[in-house]
């Protein structure tokens, strides 16, 4: 396709020559006496030929829109011989190239073919940055798939914000791994990362673990103590297991999110902090919800970004670089030899429908690794659990009389939304399906929109 240039340039003789000119040389030309009627056509321009003397509007401030409006556009400004200063002005704030008043047509040309050729190298440089953007093994998560890198894609967006992210996801799927990752790649990445295991702290030390407490406060407590939130104060707090926190406790957290401030147990004395907080679970915390075991306002002030993270069953195309890179990981530290897998091996593997995820899968490339006498893995060398298949609870597991198998599936989708509000990500978790699988079904139905 054809170069396009915008030629803004009040004198009426010299922009027909500057037209006549880029024409014979191959170029569409767009035409412009001012710069107010430039900038109405420069977002179709692939370079902007501008004067910097105009009437009303002058090229510099022209150049400032440019930048603003169209920033990758590279603009050659003209100037006489008497305004070199404002040339080299116009070139800190942002123009490609200058020429100088009379010039040359072979000279107007090589500056000309010259921007295009740096617009070239940018945009080619860009395009390659973006495709290193999309990365296979992000902070030691491996993942091609594309749920992964929609993962990936999200994490960079959130990242750099003080926004509470609730991770969901099964046991193993590497919760803790993206929270990591979160914290790492924020303006937070020196200062800690406190990470809590709700499930392991006793229910009745759960207070004075999280928030400290002052000496006396109950038997034993000879000195007092900072809890983990005031640990990660200008840090990151990541709460796993968010759903085992009893219901005196989430009132608190509630607050901490709320109003960034809590009291040690045994004080009176508020004390504040500026923590992050990233949650996870593995729990439907919509269906305690409707337990009333969980709080909808603490629900609501956790889930700012969701972040549902696929089982390893429903993105088995990371399978293969997952088990490459635990031999690699693993090789050394266990003493084998293993350099490679075999496709028979590697067949196994994906042919598995992994309840424990990856971990379990990492596990079970350990495991081979020290039963594997030769330098490659081959089937035999796969140890795996023979963990049933998850399936439904009911007992009858037949279609309900008088529904076919489109109309019970329908049903089911409908329901689903209806119990998630019409969060797709929510009702795809409940159906055991992706995100992607879920609108693809809509759309069958005719329901995407």
């Amino acid at each position: 396709m054809k170069k396009r240039v915008l030629v803004v340039e009040d004198e009426e003789k010299l922009r027909r020559v500057l037209e006549l000119q880029l024409a014979s040389a191959g170029f569409e030309v767009d035409k412009a006496a001012t710069a107010e009627d430039g900038i109405k056509v420069v977002d179709r321009a692939d370079l902007v030929l501008t004067d910097l003397r105009l009437p009303n509007m002058d090229g510099l401030q022209l150049l400032a829109l440019i930048r603003r409006q169209n920033a990758q556009v590279p603009v050659v400004v003209m100037t006489a011989y008497g305004s070199i200063e404002t040339a080299v002005e116009s070139m800190k704030a942002g123009a490609t190239d200058f020429l100088l008043k009379p010039f040359s047509l072979d000279h107007l040309m090589q500056v000309v073919h010259k921007a295009l050729e740096v617009r070239a190298l940018r945009d080619e440089n860009r395009q390659l940055k973006e495709e290193l953007g999309r990365r296979y093994e992000y902070d030691n998560i491996i993942g091609r798939s594309e749920p992964m890198q929609e993962i990936f894609a999200t994490i960079e967006r959130v990242a750099p914000t003080r926004a509470t992210v609730l991770l969901a996801g099964e046991s193993g799927v590497g919760k803790d791994l993206i929270a990591r990752a979160i914290h790492f790649r924020s303006p937070r990445k020196d200062r800690p990362l406190v990470k809590i295991n709700c499930t392991a702290i006793p229910e009745n030390l759960m207070e004075s673990e999280l928030f400290g407490y002052e000496k006396g406060a109950f038997t034993g407590a000879v000195t007092s103590k900072p809890g983990k939130f005031e640990q990660a104060d200008t840090g990151t707090v990541f709460l796993d297991e968010i759903g085992d926190v009893p219901g005196p406790i989430q009132v608190k957290l509630l607050r901490i999110l709320q109003e960034r401030e809590f009291e040690r147990l045994g004080s009176n004395v508020t004390r504040h902090t500026d923590v992050r907080v990233i949650a996870a679970t593995n729990q439907d915390l919509r269906a305690a919800l409707e337990q009333g075991t969980f709080r909808e306002d603490l629900y609501y002030r956790l889930n700012v970004v969701p972040l549902n993270i696929p089982p390893l069953r429903e993105r088995k195309q990371d399978i293969p670089f997952l088990a490459n890179h635990f031999i690699r990981k693993l090789a050394s530290d266990s003493g084998s030899e293993v350099e490679s897998i075999t496709d028979a091996a590697m067949d196994k593997l994906l042919n598995y429908h992994w309840p424990g995820n990856v971990r379990e899968l990492e596990n079970v490339i350990e495991r081979s690794l020290v039963l594997c006498r030769g330098k490659q893995l081959d089937a035999a060398d796969i140890k795996l659990e023979n963990a049933p298949r998850p399936r439904a609870p009911s007992d009858s597991r037949f279609l309900p009389e008088g529904l076919t198998l489109d109309q019970y599936e329908q049903e089911l989708i409908r329901e689903a939304l209806r119990r998630a509000d019409g969060n797709k990500s929510q009702a795809a978790r409940l159906l055991g399906l992706s995100r992607n699988a879920l609108r693809y079904r809509l759309t069958q139905m005719g329901l995407e929109a």
